[in-house]
């Protein structure tokens, strides 16, 4: 199912518009979620890169510290069509800071350098902060501001984005070629069981949009606390549980599909299972793989979205997401975009 064929919460996109005209019009900040410890034996970056792919920064990182590539460290992989600002960790055992600001790796700038006492790790971060920049904006501003000020209240549905499927989306046919036996790198294959399990994800919210029952309660629902990976339930839906709801507090989840039954039940079980029976070589491919059974939360929240016209052709939006959210999830609730 591609990104176009996702249902909308929202209905029918009012807008179109034109995104990353430039890497400018798509800016990301990453937030840790924590400081720098002052000491250790990793030098801590805070860098700025434009145009440039996380995994490549990395290896210029390495090689002009002269250590391996393995010894550099990031929380996660940003835009590569964006200005992004990011954390890095070099391991630099009993070596002194190289002179950083002499960094001569296109589009890369280290802003700031800290140490810290351990590499970073991949998914350690809280979120990113997103500004980005529609242009050649087409369509119902009215409507459009409408639907601003329910997303910013509401939400909108927590779809894994177009960026995990590859070119095309062929990451997902890759990964049943891969589970009927065709061989890949160890790399690869880590992409491939991600999109697997992101296809059957989002074909379950799917299911959930068009019932109307992404950001609201099924019959066993699993409830995934926001902010963490931690999930519970089923239980009653009482005031507390309502409560939490709508402050954003808990948000109904879906599968990360892997080994072991589902811990939803009743209506919510029956409908992940069925989606699971129509991908059934994914999900027999994902169980083979010894991937476990997970949650994801089915709504997403941005935070303190704001927006602004810059002129009747551009609109910028400014928001918050947790890590593992997509921004593009977001200004697809309201733009279709080229």
């Amino acid at each position: 199912m591609s990104d176009l064929e996702l249902p909308y919460a929202y209905g029918n996109p009012p807008l179109s518009a034109v995104l990353r005209s430039t890497p400018e019009d798509f800016q990301v900040e990453e937030i840790l979620g924590y400081d720098a410890d002052g000491e250790g034996e990793h030098a801590l970056l805070w860098v700025e890169k434009r145009g440039a792919n996380t995994d490549w920064v990395a290896r210029e990182l390495a090689k002009f510290a002269g250590i391996p590539p393995l010894n550099v460290g990031y929380a996660g992989l940003k835009d590569r069509h964006a200005v992004t600002r990011q954390t890095f960790s070099v391991q630099l055992a009993g070596k002194t800071d190289p002179d950083w600001s002499t960094l001569t790796a296109e589009g890369v700038k280290v802003l700031a350098v800290t140490r810290h006492k351990r590499k970073l790790k991949r998914g350690a971060l809280r979120g990113n902060r997103f500004v980005l920049v529609l242009r050649q904006v087409d369509g119902d501003r009215v409507v459009a501001d409408q639907i601003l000020k329910q997303i910013a209240q509401r939400g909108v549905p927590n779809y894994f984005g177009e960026q995990r499927f590859g070119r095309e989306g062929g990451n997902v046919a890759q990964a049943r070629a891969m589970f009927a036996g065709r061989r890949v790198d160890r790399d690869k294959r880590h992409f491939l069981l991600s999109a697997a399990r992101s296809h059957i994800f989002n074909a379950v919210l799917a299911a959930r949009v068009e019932r109307d029952a992404w950001d609201s309660p099924m019959e066993g629902e699993i409830w995934s606390l926001a902010g963490s990976r931690s999930w519970f339930g089923p239980e009653p839906f009482d005031a507390t549980l309502s409560q939490r709801l709508a402050t954003g507090d808990i948000h109904p989840s879906g599968p990360l599909w892997g080994r072991g039954e589902t811990p939803a039940q009743a209506e919510v079980a029956l409908l992940e299972n069925a989606i699971a029976a129509d991908n059934a070589d994914l999900a027999e491919g994902l169980v083979a793989a010894k991937m476990d059974q997970e949650r994801r939360a089915l709504r997403m929240i941005p935070q303190d979205l704001t927006w602004r016209w810059l002129d009747g052709g551009t609109l910028e939006l400014s928001f918050g997401l947790p890590a593992g959210a997509y921004a593009t999830t977001v200004v697809r609730e309201l733009a279709i975009t080229g």
